[in-house]
């Protein structure tokens, strides 16, 4: 069943349930103004009849005959509005006043019986109703019950009245349990159609792929909107989610592909060598090329050169991935203030023995002295050289400088090189794995992981980094670090 249903049948059953509290209250309280004022005015009229009869007794009541008594009225019976009738146990004679028309009211046999209905009654004779009261007639010398005075009113207006009301009261309640349930069906419908759309989006998006699925809502801020509206932001959150994961899952398969294509030509170089010195040594001597061992010892060095170069290149290379596996997974290092000065300066002393083919120029760092920073030794020597050695890659000829400068709180890392620069549509991707800036991949020497793992290093420090290029002139890169604190000059 649903919610809708569930709802209606509850609130349909308590107003049934409140419906016939109400009812019965109501038909009780006219029952009882209706009848208690008629009970009242009966009683009295019987109280006023039975002053007014007179006994006479015939007989000799103490020679051991029963005693002859006549009722003598004095009134005359023949109010249209009480009914009056006396019956007589010791002669058996009934008089009833003129009004009942032949209608006999219902008399207890025995005057026990007529002690034992002292009261009031409802009977019904004849098609009428009639309300009586009992008022058994006893002798005061003896207490014997002798007679019964009965007064009735009809009570047909009175009937009527309470069925009309029965009426109204059972078909009234019925007629409205049945609109509040259809009107509360409908409301409960309307209520519930906004999550009637909150299934149809989440339906939506489960059985396709557009997390853009949004759930419009025009009603008030109550508990259904913010509902719609919590779903509404948390389906934000899962697009926001699900996209970052794609691009996650994309950036995966481009570093696995990428990771591929930079390691089969390693690996290839190294199969082709192993193949050659093995057929250059194992094979049968009339196999073999006309060569003297002079010249298979060279040739048998340099295949032994280049698998120790290409197997060189694969350490680099997955040492790189480790360390933006690391990454990946937000692994960190520890930090500890670091005295920038003594850094720099061993970076620039030992950057002067990498292979390249610019000048290397070292700027001025005794204004650092007393700077420190947050930072790891290591890894903040890591990321100097992998730009100083990527701008020894790309600058032919020319220069390459180092210098620092201080900014608002921040030391400033300058690599700049008058190399072969990049357009400016390259930047935004220099940092991502595997790319490199030259058109022809393979043409300068690397990977393409270097500028990755030191963006990393940066984000780390907290520090971010900016570049300025252009094509054919060279390449700045000023990495910016936040300042520690400084200590007193020495």
């Amino acid at each position: 069943m649903s919610i809708r249903w569930r709802l209606t049948a509850w609130y349909s059953s308590i107003l049934a349930i409140v419906l016939v509290i109400f009812g019965v209250a109501i038909y009780g309280l006219v029952y009882y103004s209706t009848y208690s004022e008629l009970k009242s005015s009966v009683q009295q009229e019987a109280l006023r009849i039975q002053q007014q009869l007179k006994v006479t007794i015939n007989g000799d009541f103490f020679g051991g005959t029963e005693p002859n008594l006549d009722f003598n009225l004095d009134r005359r019976l023949d109010d249209t509005e009480v009914y009056v009738q006396i019956y007589n146990y010791t002669s058996g004679v009934l008089k009833t006043s003129a009004n009942l028309q032949g209608i006999r009211l219902p008399v207890p046999s025995t005057p026990k019986g007529a002690y034992a209905s002292k009261g009031f009654k409802k009977v019904s004779e004849k098609g009428n109703s009639f309300l009586i009261y009992y008022q058994p007639l006893i002798l005061e010398d003896n207490n014997q019950v002798v007679g019964l005075l009965q007064v009735a009113q009809l009570t047909n207006s009175q009937d009527r009245l309470l069925q009309r009301l029965e009426n109204v009261l059972v078909y009234g309640s019925l007629v409205a349990l049945f609109a509040a349930a259809t009107s509360g069906l409908f409301l409960a419908r309307k209520s519930m159609s906004p999550l009637v759309k909150v299934i149809e989006g989440a339906n939506q998006i489960q059985s396709g792929d557009d997390l853009s699925v949004r759930i419009e809502y025009e009603g008030p801020p109550d508990e259904i909107g913010q509902l719609i509206a919590t779903v509404n932001k948390m389906l934000g959150r899962t697009e926001v989610f699900y996209k970052e994961l794609e691009d996650a899952y994309a950036a995966q398969r481009r570093f696995v592909a990428d990771a591929s294509h930079e390691l089969r030509t390693p690996l290839t170089t190294l199969r082709g060598n192993v193949d050659f010195l093995e057929k250059l040594w194992t094979a049968h001597p009339e196999e073999r090329p006309d060569m003297d061992e002079q010249t298979i010892r060279k040739l048998s060095l340099e295949a032994i050169e280049d698998m120790a170069d290409e197997g060189k290149r694969m350490s680099r290379l997955v040492g790189d991935m480790l360390s933006l596996a690391r990454a990946d997974t937000g692994q960190t290092f520890e930090k500890r203030p670091t005295a920038l000065q003594p850094l720099v300066t061993e970076v620039a002393r030992r950057a002067q023995f990498l292979e390249r083919s610019a000048d290397w120029i070292v700027g001025d760092f005794s204004f650092l002295n007393g700077i420190y920073l947050e930072g790891n030794k290591d890894y903040l020597q890591q990321m100097l050289f992998i730009f100083i050695d990527n701008a020894f890659k790309y600058t032919p000829e020319g220069n390459v400088r180092l210098d620092a400068i201080l900014y608002q709180g921040q030391v400033g890392l300058r690599i700049s090189d008058t190399g072969i620069g990049m357009d400016k549509d390259e930047v935004p991707h220099i940092f991502e794995r595997f790319y490199r800036a030259d058109e022809s991949r393979g043409v300068t020497e690397g990977i393409g992981l270097g500028l990755s793992i030191a963006k990393w290093i940066i984000d780390e420090h907290h520090g971010s980094v900016e570049v300025v290029t252009r094509r054919g002139e060279g390449t700045t890169f000023v990495i910016w670090l936040p300042v520690s604190f400084s200590a007193p000059l020495e």
